[in-house]
């Protein structure tokens, strides 16, 4: 097993929303969804995260957080949009100061859309990003070496 999936730490933020995903994500994270069982630890720093998950639109007031949380992260790094206002803004996707998804802010690696998101896709898509995870650890291991 890859040093990057035996115990990957996951940070959260809520950009701005309804609270429904946060609340999810609070489900998957307790022992009747238990994410721990994949090595999942939620973290409050980012310089320990490797997935940062990010529920809710980006705004004019949130971008800068948003970013600040990514830039602090150390590489390799994955990020998990949660719900559909993550995706694509949702149903705040109109609002005046509403910019859209978390991909207008930051690269994102994997979507898992749901209004609100299942804790079973909030899963779903921590794994996925795992595997991404360990494919970023390669390639960055593989560039420290040739370099």
């Amino acid at each position: 097993m890859p040093f990057a999936s035996k115990s990957p730490w996951v940070i959260h933020y809520d950009a701005s929303s309804c609270n429904g995903c946060d609340i999810e994500v609070l489900a998957a994270l307790c022992p009747g969804y238990d994410v721990e069982r994949f090595g999942i630890i939620n973290t409050g720093n980012p310089k320990h995260a490797d997935i940062f998950l990010v529920t809710g639109s980006v705004n004019e007031r949130n971008i800068k957080v948003v970013q600040e949380i990514y830039n602090q992260m150390v590489e390799p790094k994955v990020v998990i949009a949660c719900g559909v206002c993550a995706c694509s803004g949702g149903i705040f996707h109109d609002c005046y100061n509403v910019i859209g998804g978390v991909d207008q802010a930051i690269p994102v690696d994997v979507y898992a859309p749901g209004c609100a998101v299942r804790p079973e896709a909030i899963i779903d898509a921590v794994v996925q990003g795992i595997g991404i995870l360990d494919e970023k650890s390669k390639a960055l291991a593989a560039k420290k070496k040739g370099a």
